[in-house]
């Protein structure tokens, strides 16, 4: 077989834990349906009280297991495990747990983001920030400092992704805490990379962009359509073939990046 040729089933062999995965439609969802047809065994993390508090209202927890597990290959399995991260103890907790139950973790793509609960200045209270900063930023780097400590630096390179929303790229209006949160994580994207390097560990971060998950309807179609060149919104599947990728061999010379897959989004109107 050349050396050129692609394996097919580049992820076979790892553990790959997501963050975030309650909802079909969600991207989380699709970055573990992508990861398991790729070979990986997957663990999913999930916490349905959040969902429940947004309009587009919680899953049916049940049918997103069994969508992931259908496309598992023999041998790899499916695990899962929910808590609050607004609560410090949980990153810790569940990843001690996965590692008792299933090993040890290979990749970690720090899918969740906490919604709502946000205000543009002058709205804003120390609650909201607080909140936003604990479940959107400070779980985020507990979970790494959590993976890295795990993980053997003689095996293959761990992966770490984190997800931010573009802020750097245009304004997110009435999302200050959000937008503040999700930044941090882009911004610390470098300093991370280069420490976690010594450990044999890649870390990039990556901006869907907008990514129909539920929350996009026809009002918000017909506002941004000039925006889009490729005349629709991104879909889950989009930033997560992307992700998935960054997961495998082919990507391992990749680290310290915000990583943009947008379709061209243009924050600007013809």
């Amino acid at each position: 077989m050349s050396t050129l040729s692609r394996e097919p089933y580049p992820l076979k062999g790892n553990n790959v834990m997501i963050t975030g995965v309650s909802r079909r439609q969600g991207i989380g969802y699709a970055i573990a349906c992508q990861a398991a047809a790729w070979g990986a065994s997957v663990i999913i993390h999930h916490y349905q009280p959040h969902d429940k508090e947004q309009p587009w209202g919680a899953d049916d927890l049940h049918h997103v297991l069994e969508g992931i597990e259908s496309e598992l290959i023999d041998g790899a399995f499916l695990f899962d495990v929910s808590g609050d991260f607004a609560d410090p103890e949980i990153p810790e907790k569940l990843i001690d747990e996965i590692n008792e139950k299933c090993g040890h973790i290979d990749a970690l793509i720090c899918n969740h983001g906490l919604s709502g609960s946000d205000g543009a200045i002058g709205e804003l209270t120390t609650e909201m920030l607080d909140k936003h900063y604990a479940v959107n930023t400070r779980s985020s780097l507990l979970l790494t400092q959590c993976f890295a400590s795990q993980h053997d630096a003689k095996r293959d390179r761990g992966k770490i992704i984190y997800m931010t929303s573009g802020q750097r790229l245009g304004p997110m209006h009435g999302e200050i805490a959000y937008a503040a949160a999700k930044g941090a994580l882009a911004d610390i994207t470098t300093t991370i990379a280069d420490q976690l390097a010594d450990e044999n560990i890649t870390v990039n971060t990556i901006n869907p962009g907008p990514v129909n998950t539920g929350y996009l309807n026809n009002e918000a179609w017909n506002t941004m359509k000039p925006m889009f060149p490729f005349g629709r919104f991104g879909q889950p599947k989009d930033p997560a073939q992307l992700i998935t990728w960054l997961l495998t061999n082919e990507a391992s010379w990749i680290t310290g990046q915000i990583i943009n897959t947008e379709g061209g989004f243009a924050r600007w109107r013809p």
